[in-house]
C-alpha cells in the first residue's frame, strides 16, 4: 500500500513537463556567448533551469547567413515551443520555416516594415517581440561623429543591403546627412571577404570617418572590422558595444543585453499559454554610448569633454 502510494508521486516527478527553446542567431558561438549568458541567467531567475524544465536548442549560422533557413528548419523538426531569434536575418529565416511556433524576435529595427508583424501594438501572427528602433539611432550616430572628428565631411557606411530595415535605415542616414551638410559613401558587406574590400574602398574615397549598419556579418566579424578601422586609422562609431569591448573606437544604440532580458519574459507568457498575436512588440528603453579612449589614443583623436561627459563607459 506504502508503495502504491509512492510510486505515482515519483512518476509525476519524473514526467514533469520539459519546455524545448529554439534560438537562432546568424552569429558564431563566440560573438553570441555574452547575449546568449544573459538570456539563460534571466531565465534561471525566472524559474527555468537547463536540464530541469528546459533545454535549449542553439543554432548558429557562424556569419554565413545562407545557413539560417536549413537551421531554422531543423528548429521546426525537433518541434520546439518557441524560437528566439537575434537580428532580422534570422527572423525572416524562422517566419519562412514556421506560421505555427511562436518567434521571439530579440533585435529588429522595424518588425513592421520587415513584415514579421502586423503592427507594433498587435502583431496578429505567431511573431512578437522586442524592436530597436535603428534607423533613428543612425542619425544620432552621425552626430556624434561630427562632435568628434574635426571637419567631418565624408562618411564611409559598412552594412549588408539584404538585411531586413536596411533601406529605412539608409533613408534615416540620407536625411540626417543633409542635414548636416555630410556626404555619404555605403559599401556592402554580403560576406566576410568584402569587409577588407570595404575599407580599401573608404580609404580610396579618401572617408574622414565610418560608420556601421546592423549587420550578423560585421557582428560575426568583430575582430577583424576593427582592427581594419585602427590599422588604417580610420575614427568608426559602431552599432553595437561590443565592437568597443573588441578594441573598436566607441559604439552608440540600444542595450542589447537589455533587450534578451526583456526576451525572457515574452519566453515565459508563451511557455505558460499565451498567443503571440496578444502580446505587443516593445520598444527599446535602454540606450549607451561607449567610448574606448585607448583606441583613440591609438588613431591620434581626442574625444571633446562633453562627449566624454555623456559617455555610459569608458574603456580605458
Amino acid at each position: 500500500m506504502f508503495q502504491l502510494v509512492i510510486g505515482p508521486v515519483a512518476n509525476a516527478q519524473q514526467s514533469a513537463k520539459v519546455s524545448l527553446i529554439g534560438y537562432l542567431t546568424g552569429e558564431s558561438l563566440s560573438s553570441i556567448a555574452a547575449r546568449m549568458e544573459t538570456f539563460r541567467q534571466t531565465l534561471r531567475e525566472r524559474g527555468y533551469i537547463e536540464g530541469k524544465n528546459i533545454v535549449i536548442e542553439s543554432r548558429y549560422a557562424e556569419g554565413k547567413l545562407n545557413r539560417l533557413t536549413g537551421l531554422a528548419t531543423e528548429l521546426v523538426r525537433l518541434r520546439v515551443e518557441v524560437i528566439v531569434t537575434t537580428g532580422p536575418q534570422s527572423t525572416r529565416a524562422a517566419k519562412e520555416a514556421t506560421s505555427m511556433i511562436p518567434i521571439i524576435i530579440t533585435n529588429d529595427p522595424d518588425p513592421a516594415g520587415d513584415g514579421f508583424v502586423a503592427s507594433l501594438a498587435r502583431p496578429g501572427g505567431n511573431i512578437t517581440g522586442l524592436a530597436n528602433f535603428a534607423p533613428e539611432l543612425s542619425g544620432k550616430r552621425l552626430e556624434i561623429l561630427r562632435e568628434i572628428v574635426p571637419k567631418l565631411s565624408r562618411v564611409a557606411v559598412l552594412g549588408t543591403s539584404t538585411n531586413p530595415g536596411y533601406a529605412q535605415v539608409a533613408r534615416e542616414n540620407e536625411r540626417a546627412a543633409k542635414a548636416f551638410k555630410l556626404q555619404l559613401q555605403y559599401l556592402d558587406v554580403l560576406d566576410s571577404k568584402d569587409i577588407e574590400t570595404a575599407f580599401g574602398a573608404a580609404n580610396r574615397w579618401r572617408a574622414d570617418a565610418l560608420l556601421t549598419l546592423t549587420s550578423g556579418i560585421l557582428s560575426a566579424q568583430r575582430t577583424q572590422t576593427v582592427e581594419l578601422a585602427a590599422k588604417n586609422r580610420l575614427p568608426m562609431i559602431f552599432h553595437d558595444d561590443r565592437f568597443v569591448e573588441a578594441g573598436g573606437l566607441m559604439a552608440y544604440g540600444v542595450n542589447v543585453f537589455d533587450l534578451d532580458r526583456r526576451a525572457v519574459t515574452y519566453v515565459d507568457k508563451i511557455l505558460k499559454g499565451a498567443k503571440p498575436a496578444d502580446l505587443s512588440v516593445e520598444r527599446p528603453t535602454k540606450f549607451e554610448l561607449v567610448i574606448n579612449l585607448k583606441t583613440a589614443k591609438q588613431i591620434g583623436l581626442t574625444i571633446p569633454p562633453n562627449v566624454l561627459a555623456r559617455a555610459d563607459k569608458v574603456l580605458k
